[in-house]
């Protein structure tokens, strides 16, 4: 692997493109980094933030350099909405993908994200708050919109730090 290529918005997704390049002793570049510092075609594992179930970033990225594995940042607890962030981003089945909980600050967000989440979180967070049989999902998804605690832990990379082990015993 080349390098980690990521694209971020609030900062969770940078976070663990961070923490990842530490632990695999692969380097991290954002998007705009990378123009300069990675060559295309070259090997990646590419990181982008989630919005209505698109990884930002995501189809520039496949079309400048061999992605490898995708991760998603989003508000969704690590390792779940994987089919529906396959199929929207049409990400091959042969490349694998791992969706990652970031956190959520609204105060970070900037435009028509800003806005569009404003009304997502008064008319989702309306809905979950007045759910009677909420799952323990849905209490996580209500806290994250109403105090926007941080999600971004080291722990939820660990099914891409086993992927990419396996992946590169395989390459040697």
């Amino acid at each position: 692997m080349r390098a980690i290529v990521y694209t971020s918005n609030t900062g969770s997704t940078e976070k663990y493109a961070k923490m990842l390049s530490h632990q695999i002793c692969v380097p991290s570049y954002s998007m705009e980094e990378a123009k300069t510092k990675v060559k295309p075609g070259a090997e990646i594992i590419y990181m982008g933030w989630i919005m209505a179930g698109k990884i930002k970033g995501y189809p520039e990225a496949a079309r400048k350099y061999r992605i490898q594995a995708v991760c998603g940042v989003g508000m969704g607890q690590t390792g779940t909405q994987l089919a529906e962030v396959r199929t929207k981003n049409k990400v091959p089945q042969r490349i694998p993908l791992f969706t990652l909980q970031g956190t959520f600050d609204i105060k970070k967000l900037h435009g028509v994200y800003k806005m569009m989440m404003n009304v997502m979180v008064k008319t989702a967070g309306k809905a979950l708050a007045d759910k009677s049989d909420r799952t323990p999902e849905d209490d996580d998804m209500l806290d994250m919109m109403m105090n926007g605690s941080e999600r971004v832990k080291a722990e939820n990379l660990k099914h891409i730090i086993e992927w990419y082990d396996t992946a590169e015993r395989g390459e040697k």
